[in-house]
């Protein structure tokens, strides 16, 4: 009961602070930016998705956990909003939505965690379906958390196959006109509650008979159909291609005229490709992070760019959490060193340690989750410090300070700082703490602002020192290799040396012969295979106070 009390008293410490923090709804878009609407600051998504779409239609965890400790929670770890899924049938068919928390769970014969809920949650046991999901959303309203709803599939299953009957207009189970009705019902239940400031049409369209033309005809139907409900709401794209690709927008805009309401959406994991992924352990790291970087700007985030640029929301990304997995642990730091400068909204897959029932297995274990199997606890605290610069808004359109830089270091999820009386240590801290530099161009000196002192190599294996000496070649900063992440100077023997997090666990910044960065016979990017993230830096726009 100890440990219960102090857990409690860490989540409402954290509900307060968040809770200081907050803003006022609804939100709208200016821009390339999701802001508020009534003052026009600039609000950022920091969501965690949660599902409720699978068999049971009972968001997951209410077997394991108290729910007002599930949402007090999500804002401890950071969080400051949820993708909320849903299945179609729950709110178009009442022989699903009328069904009981305890009926549902009861005829799928998950005794176990009827049991749990009625132990956790028993308030929510005897409610509908619909009922339950709603108690769920104010729920984390009262926590301050934002909530995107988002229509995840028809049939409630597990997601996504390309032939599963749920991934464009007209396959088996997604019927166009049922669909409309499903986004007209939720709209209208949820309209009164202003901790639901965005839906998403649907997930990851997809399947042999997705074509542009009815894409675009369905999506502007769904996006007035909420819009005409509540013209409050946000109205989330996704494209096609399981959410990989917006590129035909480039030739034919979408031309959905709800005025500064509309954003859109985009997913990325490692195994986003037609290989599966299989590229990250197969092909040089530099080269391939390259590669697939280009590819999701060209797909899809180039939304957020040029001339008339849209919000864009990572809508799911995320990886095995144990750290067993080599593609993963090798797409996620090129993920963070292309999503941290761009400062772009995003929800994270996913809360769930675990599920009621998955795919004919009950209690799955779900090891991209963020909370471990029993909900107690993060299943990977290391990872939540990788992703804290992605959690803070780094770029405020209504900000009149000079632009800086935070040099970020993905493997640790530190930034590059100054430390000690003299000025004499380079360390990786939080990026919060994290120091301001300019950079003179690719080239040129790297500069701690509001000093005369840059950034110079000394020697391989020495820590990076600063210096009043910002001329010399070893004060003269490169960006190499083919991924642009390492940042390369020449010691007093012409020599590249990188800067170098040494590793995960250590916050020392060294300089250190390059890795597959040099671009002689034997160790060039192109040809390396070696692992050379503890020396990727990415230079991160911001301009916060």
């Amino acid at each position: 009961m100890k440990e219960k009390r102090s857990i409690a008293t860490i989540l409402f410490i954290s509900l307060l602070l968040f809770a200081s923090d907050s803003h006022s709804l609804p939100l709208s878009t200016s821009g390339r930016w999701v802001v508020d609407d009534a003052s026009g600051q600039r609000v950022k998504l920091a969501c965690v998705n949660w599902i409720s779409h699978l068999q049971a239609m009972v968001v997951e965890g209410l077997h394991k956990r108290p729910l007002r400790e599930i949402a007090g929670g999500i804002t401890a770890m950071g969080f400051n909003c949820v993708r909320l899924t849903w299945a179609t049938y729950m709110f178009t068919r009442p022989s699903y939505g009328n069904r009981s928390v305890a009926e549902s769970l009861g005829g799928l014969g998950l005794i176990e965690a009827k049991e749990g809920v009625a132990r956790n949650n028993p308030e929510l046991l005897n409610l509908s379906l619909v009922e339950a999901y709603e108690a769920v959303v104010d729920e984390l309203g009262r926590h301050g958390v934002m909530v995107v709803l988002d229509n995840h599939v028809s049939k409630p299953k597990w997601c996504c196959a390309e032939d599963d009957g749920n991934g464009f207009f007209g396959d088996k189970y997604f019927h166009p006109k049922e669909w409309l009705q499903g986004l007209t019902n939720v709209a209208h239940r949820f309209k009164d509650k202003s901790q639901v400031v965005a839906m998403s049409m649907r997930n990851e369209l997809r399947g042999p008979n997705q074509t542009e033309h009815i894409w675009y005809k369905q999506i502007r139907k769904g996006g007035r159909t909420i819009h005409s409900i509540n013209p409050n709401l946000l109205v989330i794209v996704s494209g096609l291609e399981f959410d990989t690709d917006l590129s035909f927008l480039k030739q034919k805009p979408l031309k959905l005229k709800l005025p500064n309401k509309v954003v859109f959406e985009a997913h990325w994991y490692s195994f986003s490709s037609i290989t599966g992924g299989v590229e990250w352990t197969e092909q040089p790291l530099n080269q391939i992070c390259n590669n697939r970087t280009e590819w999701f700007e060209s797909g899809a985030a180039f939304v957020g760019t040029g001339s008339n640029p849209a919000p864009f929301f990572l809508s799911e990304f995320g990886i095995d959490l144990r750290g067993l997995n080599p593609r993963d642990n090798r797409f996620f730091g090129c993920f963070l060193a292309f999503v941290a400068p761009r400062d772009l909204d995003w929800a994270l897959w996913t809360l769930q340690g675990s599920y009621y029932y998955r795919d004919g297995v009950v209690g799955q274990e779900e090891t991209y989750g963020v909370l471990d199997y029993n909900w107690d606890k993060p299943r990977n605290p290391k990872f939540l410090k990788r992703i804290r610069i992605l959690q803070d808004i780094l770029q405020d359109p209504n900000s009149n300070v000079p632009k800086y830089h935070l040099i970020f270091h993905p493997r640790s999820g530190r930034c590059v700082s100054v430390k000690g009386e003299g000025l004499d240590q380079i360390h990786g801290r939080n990026c919060k703490k994290g120091s301001r530099w300019s950079h003179d161009g690719n080239g040129g000196a790297i500069r701690l602002m509001g000093s005369g002192l840059c950034l110079k190599a000394v020697g391989d294996g020495l820590p990076a020192k600063l210096s009043t000496d910002c001329s010399s070649p070893q004060a003269r900063w490169k960006l190499i290799s083919k991924s642009k992440l390492h940042i390369a100077a020449m010691d007093e023997q012409g020599k590249p040396l990188c800067l170098d997090g040494k590793n995960s666990n250590s916050s020392s910044i060294l300089t250190r012969t390059c890795i597959c960065a040099l671009q002689d016979e034997d160790d060039s990017d192109l040809a390396c295979f070696k692992n050379p993230q503890r020396q990727w830096f990415k230079f991160v726009p911001s301009n916060l106070p």
